[in-house]
């Protein structure tokens, strides 16, 4: 898909649906957003056409992908809040709207697909057996694209670890377990086990890499899956580590994140339900193989570390006086997986 055309992103005010859309826009394409709070969304993507409307509503869906060649499905269900009722409709949606007028499928893919009999490294080909229900829904989805490729629509996932960027929402483990938004980093708290890898994706690196995939000549039908590697920690406390130096304060404490307590109130609680489930994540390595996406585009995008985390905290209102100044950054490319 060498032209640029016209782009619909449904989830354009999330965090990767917010990065994809910039990449695309930065290399020519024309932005269209579908919203129910469209005014909140000009105000952080001018550039893009905003349009009222509900991923929801079939209809809504339908009008806002006239004449597009590509659709980003990139919304979630808010607050992890009944996924198979709002997750798998939306998707029929988009696959609707994607078949009537041509258009390639992107959709940011996740993790949560594979079971332990997976890890430690994934590969596009690894078995996806979910132990969890949102991933089995997840897979589901996916499934749902594959039978659409069968009937002729262009399909891209591209799957990376957990997000962390300037313009993250809530739904994010680096702001709901790391760090709290709005406020100085007093304390650093660390989801995972010791000497246990994590991988982590910065969101414009990640958005960056999903705009050079989608230029690339595919067939219309093709089915891609490529696995974006990231920041890949062995011990993945020196996430947390270099988070307080980031932000200028080295001596803050990294606690353990509070597991019982959630695992307690999960029955009560829906996020803590929800964040319960994904626990396993957290307590095995979980690496992601970019062999495929390093030879499609020659290279993976990445941002070195401290200037990602402090386009992160400076976006979450994080950073004090003290935090480290800005370095010069490029692409370049990471670690091999």
């Amino acid at each position: 898909m060498q032209h640029h055309g016209t782009a619909l992103v449904l989830g354009a005010t999330g965090g990767a649906g917010h990065e994809i859309a910039e990449a695309l826009r930065k290399r020519g394409w024309q932005i269209r957003a579908l919203s129910r709070k469209p005014d909140a969304g000009r105000r952080l993507m001018p550039e893009a056409d905003w349009i009222e409307g509900d991923a929801m509503n079939a209809a809504d869906v339908a009008d806002a992908a006239v004449n597009a060649q590509l659709i980003v499905h990139a919304v979630n269900p808010p607050g992890y809040r009944n996924w198979r009722g709002l997750a798998l409709p939306m998707l029929d949606n988009t696959i609707a709207a994607a078949r009537a007028n041509g258009a390639c499928i992107v959709f940011p893919g996740t993790v949560y697909n594979y079971g332990p009999d997976a890890f430690p490294l994934l590969r596009e080909d690894s078995p996806q057996n979910p132990r969890t229900r949102k991933g089995a829904i997840r897979v589901e989805m996916e499934e749902k694209l594959r039978r659409a490729a069968d009937a002729g629509v262009r399909v891209l996932i591209v799957r990376a670890g957990d997000f962390f960027g300037p313009h993250m929402t809530g739904n994010s483990w680096f702001s709901q377990g790391l760090v709290k938004p709005g406020r100085p980093v007093r304390s650093v708290t660390h989801p995972g086990r010791r000497r246990t890898g994590h991988a982590w994706a910065y969101l414009p690196d990640f958005g960056e890499a999903v705009a050079r995939l989608v230029e690339k000549d595919a067939a219309p039908g093709s089915f891609e899956t490529f696995h974006f590697g990231g920041h890949w920690f062995a011990d993945g406390r020196e996430m947390a580590e270099r988070v307080r130096i980031v932000a200028g304060a080295p001596g803050a404490p990294i606690r353990a994140f509070p597991w019982a307590v959630l695992l307690a109130l999960s029955p009560f609680v829906r996020l803590f339900r929800e964040m319960a489930e994904m626990k396993y994540l957290w307590d095995v390595p979980v690496r992601l193989d970019n062999a495929k996406l390093v030879s499609a585009l020659g290279e993976e995008p990445h941002t070195p570390l401290d200037e990602a985390l402090r386009a992160t905290l400076q976006g979450m209102d994080c950073l004090g006086k003290d935090a480290i100044p800005p370095q010069p950054g490029k692409f370049v490319l990471p670690s091999g997986a």
